[in-house]
């Protein structure tokens, strides 16, 4: 899976059940890494659809040459359907939406207004919210001004989503994009917690409620792996030892691809 051993190869726990259900040919095939958060936001979808897909791992460091035909970048997640390929998780969960409009809950609002609102805050999230959590968890823990700095700046990215909650979830009772969109950061959120000095309370009363919901919804639940094979994807960043075109990304303060 990456140039060291000590990654898992395979999903664990809830989310390798879940694998071992999807191993048939279907229209879709979902190339997924178990590891990866932008992937994770797709298979949520799927779950919440019930939208028929075959589950194929890929290996990004090996980047198989029909793979490479799919998305040239040799990323995940990416779907063949029917023949074709899609790539690049925001874009995939929208065609989701709209090749699968009989597979309910529908995860955009019909209302003109309120799609747009989703859109608003999935760019939020992206720009945002997300490098902000990585900033936070390359901090090193001797850096304290830094480290208080990003931890501040991740909570204020926080709580402008927060104020926008209806609860339990974004929207209210439904379980929407913008809900699919954070749910893999929120589920990994321990990670911070555990050696960057994070607290949900911290943020608020209604992060925390909203942040338990997401965590404890069973689609999210049935595409998490175990969580010490998961925290070995972030040591290199606990380490300050990141060297990934992500990291980059965020040190130069650009928005991840």
């Amino acid at each position: 899976m990456a140039p060291t051993d000590a990654i898992h190869p395979v999903a664990t726990g809830r989310a390798a059940e879940t694998v071992a259900q999807h191993q048939d040919p279907q229209d879709l095939t979902f190339y997924s890494g178990w590891f990866s958060p932008f992937s994770q936001r797709v298979w949520i979808a799927l779950e919440e659809k019930g939208i028929p897909y075959q589950y194929k791992e890929v290996d990004p460091y090996k980047r198989e040459e029909h793979f490479l035909r799919i998305n040239p970048k040799g990323l995940v997640p990416a779907v063949e359907y029917r023949g074709k390929a899609i790539y690049e998780s925001l874009v995939l969960l929208e065609f989701l939406e709209d090749a699968y409009p009989s597979y309910k809950p529908n995860l955009l609002p019909s209302d003109p207004y309120e799609r747009a609102r989703q859109r608003i805050w999935i760019d939020h999230i992206s720009k945002t919210i997300i490098p902000a959590s990585m900033r936070l968890t390359m901090t090193q823990p001797n850096e304290q001004e830094k480290l208080k700095t990003a931890r501040n700046e991740f909570y204020e990215a926080l709580r402008k989503l927060q104020d926008e909650i209806k609860g339990p979830y974004f929207a209210g009772e439904q379980f929407t994009l913008v809900d699919v969109v954070i749910a893999p950061w929120v589920s990994r959120d321990y990670v911070s917690a555990e050696h960057r000095g994070f607290k949900r309370e911290d943020v608020g009363d209604g992060w925390a409620k909203y942040a338990k919901a997401i965590e404890t919804r069973d689609s999210v639940l049935r595409t998490t792996s175990e969580r010490d094979k998961v925290q070995v994807m972030y040591d290199k960043y606990l380490r300050g030892e990141a060297q990934s075109e992500a990291a980059k990304a965020i040190r130069a303060g650009r928005p991840i691809p």
